[in-house]
C-alpha cells in the first residue's frame, strides 16, 4: 500500500512540474499590451499564431518549454499597428506609375513625366499620381496645354494626391468623349472660353479612369505583395482597405491561401450592385487574415479640390460649396438595404454638410444607441451642432491625423477662421464615443504610422511645423494615439477580441521598435525605426 501510495504521489508531482510547450519566448523586453489598464509587461508566450502567456520571463520559462527564445534586449514591443483606412491594393498598383508626391511646380512634373515616358512603349497610358498645387508658389490648377504640346499621341491622366481630381490631355480626354461644357453629377468638367482645360474634378475623374486599360490580376497579385514589403517594414500588420470589388477580394483570398499574401487586411467593398450581390449571397467573410463586412460610400469630394461639400461657400471661392457625390436618395437607399442586410457602412465625408446629411440619414436607420458600429471615415469639417449625432447614434469617426498636418497651410483659406475650429477635431470627436480609430489614407499621404502618431499628439509636420502645434486643443495624448492605433482600429472592424492589443489567446501580432514612443523626446518620434515585425507568430519583416 505505501509502495502504491508513493508511485501516485510521484507521477501527481510530475504531471505538475512538467512544461507546456509553446513555440516562442519573447522576453526582456517592455511590452505594451494595449489592454483595458495600458499594463506593460516583460515577456510573451507564443504558440502557433496566439499569445498564450504573457508576463515575467521567470514565471514564463517555468511554465513552458519554448522552441525557440527570444532576447528583445530591452526594446519596446507593441501590438501590430492596424492602419482603419487606407488603400493597401490601390497603393500597390499606384508603385509602377509616376509619382508626383512632393513636386514643387507644374514644370518638375513635367519633367518627371517625360523622364519616366523615356522608357514605355510610345502610345501607352501615362498614368501619374501625388500633384498638389497647394504645394506650389503658384496655388493655380493647372492646364493641359503642356500635355498637348509634349505628349499629342499619347494618353495622360495625373491624378491629384486625393484622388478627386485629375488632369487629362486631349488624347486622353478624346478617348474619353468628354465634350466642354459636359454636365454631371457630383462632378465638374472645367471649361473656360468654350475649350476643355484638362481639369477634371470627382466624378468627371472616372469618366477617364474607366477607359483605361484595367490591371491584370497578375499585376494586382504584384501590387499587393510590393505593398505587402512595405507596410510590415513600417510595423503595419492589419489594414483596412477602403473600396475594392468582389474580384479583388477572391484574389486576396487566393494568395492568403497559397501563403503568398500575409497581410491581414479588413475589406470595405465599394458602392456598386455587383458587390452588394456578392457580400449578400456569400455573408460576411472571415477568416485569421481577411474579414469583408461592410461597403464603402462616397458622400463628398476633397477639401483640397474644393469639391468637399459646405454649408456654406468656400472663404477663398465665394460662388462655390462643393457638391455630394450621389443623391440624398442614393445614400438613403444605400444605408437602408445595409441596414436590412445588418452589414457595416462607412462613408467618406469631409464637408460639414456631407457629414450632416450622412449622419441623418445614419440616425434614420440606427435611431440611438447600438452596436453596428458604422462609420463616417474622415470627419474632417463637422459643424459644432452636429457633433453630438456621433454619439447620439454610437457612429464612428474614422480620422487620419495627417490630413490635419497636410492640410493646415491652406485649409483655413478655404473654410475661414470660424470654420477651421470644428474642422481636424479629433479630441471633440473622441470625447463622443470614448474611442478614435486612426488611420493615413495612404497612398493619399505617407504609409508611415510614425507620422500618424506624430500628427495626432503633436500635431505638426515632418518639419517641426508649426511651433506649438497646430490646433493643439484637439491634440491625443500619447497613450489614446497607441490606442487609436491598435485595439480602437480593431474595434472599428468588430475585431478587437482577435488583434489590436497583446492578451492569452488573441493573434500574436505585434512588433519591435528601437524607441518607446510613450517615453522618448518628441524629435526622436519620426526617427524611431522598426526591428522585427510578426504576424500570426511568425517573423514576417526584420531591419538588416
Amino acid at each position: 500500500m505505501k509502495l502504491l501510495t508513493s508511485i501516485f504521489l510521484c507521477t501527481v508531482l510530475a504531471g505538475c512540474n512538467k512544461k507546456q510547450m509553446a513555440d516562442t519566448l519573447i522576453y526582456n523586453a517592455k511590452i505594451y499590451t494595449v489592454d483595458a489598464k495600458f499594463t506593460t509587461m516583460e515577456a510573451m508566450a507564443i504558440k502557433g499564431n496566439k499569445i498564450i502567456a504573457i508576463g515575467k520571463k521567470e514565471d514564463l520559462m517555468q511554465q513552458y518549454n519554448c522552441t525557440s527564445t527570444i532576447d528583445a534586449k530591452g526594446k519596446t514591443v507593441y501590438p501590430g499597428f492596424i492602419d482603419a483606412h487606407a488603400h493597401f491594393l490601390g497603393y500597390g498598383l499606384q508603385l509602377n506609375n509616376v509619382n508626383l508626391t512632393g513636386t514643387k511646380s507644374w514644370e518638375e512634373i513635367l519633367q518627371k513625366i517625360e523622364s519616366f515616358h523615356k522608357d514605355k512603349e510610345p502610345g501607352k497610358w501615362l498614368i501619374g499620381r501625388g500633384w498638389d498645387q497647394n504645394d506650389w508658389t503658384n496655388k493655380k490648377f493647372p492646364d493641359k496645354t503642356e500635355l498637348d504640346k509634349r505628349f499629342p499621341n499619347t494618353p495622360v491622366m495625373l491624378t491629384r494626391i486625393d484622388g478627386h481630381a485629375a488632369i487629362a490631355n486631349a488624347k486622353a480626354l478624346a478617348m474619353a468623349q468628354i465634350t466642354p461644357n459636359q454636365k454631371l453629377e457630383g462632378g465638374t468638367i472645367e471649361t473656360i472660353n468654350g475649350n476643355l482645360t484638362g481639369l477634371l474634378v470627382d466624378n468627371a475623374v472616372s469618366l477617364v479612369e474607366q477607359i483605361i486599360p484595367a490591371p491584370s490580376a497578375k499585376d494586382k497579385e504584384n501590387a499587393l505583395l510590393k505593398a505587402q514589403t512595405l507596410c510590415f517594414e513600417q510595423g503595419l500588420t492589419s489594414i483596412d482597405d477602403c473600396g475594392l470589388d468582389d474580384e479583388d477580394v477572391e484574389l486576396i483570398q487566393t494568395l492568403h491561401q497559397q501563403n503568398l499574401l500575409k497581410m491581414k487586411l479588413y475589406v470595405m467593398l465599394s458602392d456598386n450592385p455587383k458587390n452588394y450581390t456578392y457580400l449578400f449571397e456569400k455573408g460576411k467573410i472571415q477568416t485569421d487574415q481577411l474579414t469583408v463586412n461592410g461597403f464603402k460610400i462616397y458622400g463628398d469630394g476633397a477639401l483640397g479640390s474644393r469639391g468637399a461639400c459646405l454649408l456654406q461657400h468656400y472663404n477663398d471661392k465665394p460662388n462655390e460649396t462643393g457638391f455630394l457625390l450621389s443623391s440624398i436618395a442614393h445614400f438613403d437607399s444605400v444605408a437602408k438595404i445595409i441596414h436590412d442586410h445588418k452589414f457595416q457602412m462607412c462613408t467618406h465625408a469631409i464637408g460639414d454638410s456631407a457629414n450632416r446629411t450622412i449622419l441623418n440619414i445614419y440616425g434614420k436607420y440606427l435611431k440611438g444607441v447600438n452596436d453596428l458600429r458604422w462609420r463616417i471615415e474622415h470627419a474632417q469639417v463637422v459643424d459644432p451642432l452636429d457633433f453630438a449625432y456621433f454619439k447620439q447614434y454610437s457612429i464612428i469617426p474614422s480620422v487620419q491625423p495627417t490630413h490635419a498636418t497636410s492640410d493646415m497651410y491652406w485649409a483655413g483659406d478655404r473654410l475661414g477662421e470660424k470654420r477651421l475650429e470644428t474642422a481636424y477635431a479629433y479630441k471633440q470627436l473622441l470625447a463622443q464615443n470614448g474611442w478614435l480609430p486612426l488611420g493615413t489614407d495612404f497612398p493619399v499621404e505617407d504609409i508611415s504610422p510614425f507620422k500618424t502618431f506624430y500628427a495626432a499628439v503633436f500635431r505638426k509636420d515632418n518639419k517641426n511645423f508649426p511651433t506649438g502645434g497646430f490646433q493643439m486643443a484637439n491634440a491625443l495624448t500619447r497613450e489614446e494615439a497607441i490606442r487609436g492605433m491598435t485595439i480602437w482600429a480593431a474595434k472599428s472592424n468588430f475585431e478587437e477580441s482577435q488583434k489590436g492589443s497583446l492578451e492569452v489567446g488573441k493573434y500574436a501580432d505585434f512588433i519591435v521598435l528601437d524607441k518607446d514612443l510613450l517615453t522618448c523626446s518628441e524629435s526622436e518620434i519620426l526617427q524611431t525605426k522598426v526591428v522585427q515585425t510578426w504576424s500570426n507568430g511568425k517573423l514576417v519583416w526584420q531591419a538588416k
